[in-house]
């Protein structure tokens, strides 16, 4: 078997721009499932009967399905059903959003409830009114408590965006295997996509064992 390791250095800016989307998709994803994940926790938690069951049958169903599944839904069943077609991207970053929002808002939920009840009964004491307390007070302890679950959420979503390749977003996987079926380096091509992954992904993950560390909380 004869290997061919220029096609590499060939297709670096087709890599390249596929690893910037990648990129691109992961921050995205993450601008909206962050805000998203705290507003259904604070549904979840919510004395209201309708906004906690409404929060927790959005996070059961998406929590539970594989990111795959979702992924195909959004790009094939809501066009037919809903009438909702978005481009490969935006239906990449649609799944990705709902099954990220669905797991930080059990992350952030968890923070909150880690939060003696004490702070925020002496918060409402003091004249806060409930909400005030909530965004004043357990929120932010929250934050600091949910940062490194975040963190590694973070970082297993940068790998899972390779999924939405099987619907031709532009990504590095898709890229990859497009050049890959065009040249026939399967070997080059599938060691190239390891390699960038894992210069991309290995400081992301030295990174989050260091946020664990400074902002591990010790009861």
């Amino acid at each position: 078997m004869t290997l061919d390791w220029s096609i590499v250095w060939e297709s670096r800016y087709a890599l390249a721009e596929g690893a910037k989307l990648t990129v691109m998709l992961t921050v995205i994803t993450m601008l909206i499932a962050i805000p998203a994940g705290i507003v259904l926790a604070v549904m979840r938690l919510s004395k209201s009967r309708v906004l906690s069951t409404s929060s927790m049958c959005f996070v059961e169903f998406f929590r539970n399905l594989p990111l795959l599944l979702v992924v195909y839904w959004a790009f094939y069943v809501m066009p037919v059903f809903m009438g909702i077609e978005f481009s490969a991207f935006t239906t990449g970053l649609v799944a990705l959003s709902l099954n990220v929002s669905a797991y930080n808002s059990e992350t952030f939920r968890a923070g909150i409830n880690s939060i003696r009840k004490g702070q925020t009964e002496a918060a409402i004491a003091l004249g806060m009114s409930r909400g005030e307390a909530m965004r004043k007070i357990v929120i932010p302890q929250a934050w600091r408590r949910v940062l490194p679950v975040l963190a590694s959420t973070w970082v297993s979503l940068f790998k899972d965006t390779s999924l939405v390749s099987v619907i031709a977003v532009g990504e590095l996987a898709h890229v990859a295997m497009q050049i890959r079926s065009q040249t026939f380096r399967v070997l080059e091509m599938l060691t190239a996509m390891a390699v960038i992954y894992w210069l991309m992904g290995y400081p992301q993950a030295k990174l989050v064992d260091w946020i664990r560390k400074k902002y591990e909380v010790k009861e």
